[in-house]
């Protein structure tokens, strides 16, 4: 895939989790959470570009603290995210004003390192940032369905409209 193509996935995907992690939402611990991250991990490590032919070994230290930087935004956004159990046992989720924190200092510091790797003449492929994005939904998934996990309510099926009901036919006695 090309840079624009990478970079308009990036920028779809972060758009569709940004605007869904202010909505309060149940957490399901048996979904596959970790199936998105996975996709954009792949997609980031098919890219021959991921590093700078020329300079290795600078891109490969701006691509681990890139790494580092997805994993500890990943941590604070999912340590800073409300989690609560209704009175049906479901668990829910919605970040905070907090969370809107961590995603501006995040941010910064991705900008902050493309500013030093431009500084220091290494071409940037879209696929570092792809990887670093992935990680942070990776992390954060986790974290969330440990957290939800842990309260042991998490497991149980949010309960669907008629559970519990009495059949309508007529009991011979």
């Amino acid at each position: 895939m090309s840079g624009l193509v990478n970079a308009l996935v990036i920028v779809a995907v972060a758009a569709i989790v940004i605007a869904r992690q202010f909505r309060a939402r149940a957490i399901n611990t048996d979904r596959r959470w970790w199936l998105l991250p996975v996709i954009l991990a792949v997609v980031a490590l098919r890219e021959p570009g991921i590093l700078d032919a020329h300079h290795r070994a600078e891109s490969a230290v701006l691509l681990v603290v890139e790494l580092l930087i997805g994993l500890a935004m990943g941590a604070g956004w999912a340590w800073t995210t409300r989690i609560w159990t209704a009175q049906d046992g479901v668990v829910w989720t919605k970040s905070t004003k907090a969370s809107g924190a961590v995603w501006v200092v995040g941010i910064a510091l991705r900008i902050g390192l493309f500013a030093l790797g431009r500084g220091l003449g290494l071409h940037q492929d879209s696929a570092a940032l792809m990887l670093g994005f992935a990680g942070t939904l990776l992390v954060r998934g986790g974290i969330l369905v440990w957290r939800a996990q842990s309260l042991g309510t998490a497991n149980r099926p949010a309960p669907a409209y008629g559970d519990g009901m009495r059949s309508a036919r007529k009991e011979r006695v």
